[in-house]
């Protein structure tokens, strides 16, 4: 009986504690910049896509895709230490992060 009282709070515990890790938050938002220019996207085959994420790493959830050379807003980017920058993209129906080498800015 005395086990069975203490086995949920002990897993209430342990939740929050995975919780209060960080491992559902997601990444820092560190050393950003405004763009506010278009770009295109590149670097991506014929026959694939440039997936859009919700934040600016590779693991985050898809929101959506871009197929190559479609034209986006590039809202802002953010500076990632050892890696490329991510970029807040807008075009088509996607909104959301893609790493800026698979862009390429266009003219005015």
């Amino acid at each position: 009986m005395l086990s069975s009282r203490l086995a949920f709070p002990a897993i209430i515990g342990g939740l929050v504690a995975i919780i209060l890790s960080g491992v559902f938050t997601p990444p820092a938002m560190a050393r950003g910049y405004p763009v506010e220019l278009r770009a295109q996207v590149t670097g991506v085959a014929q026959d694939d896509h440039l997936n859009v994420r919700r934040w600016p790493a590779h693991y985050s959830r898809q929101v959506g895709q871009l197929p190559p050379h479609a034209a986006v807003w590039v809202e802002r980017c953010i500076e990632v230490d050892n890696s490329s920058d991510w970029c807040l993209v807008a075009g088509g129906r996607a909104y959301g992060w893609v790493n800026s080498r698979f862009l390429a800015v266009l003219p005015h």
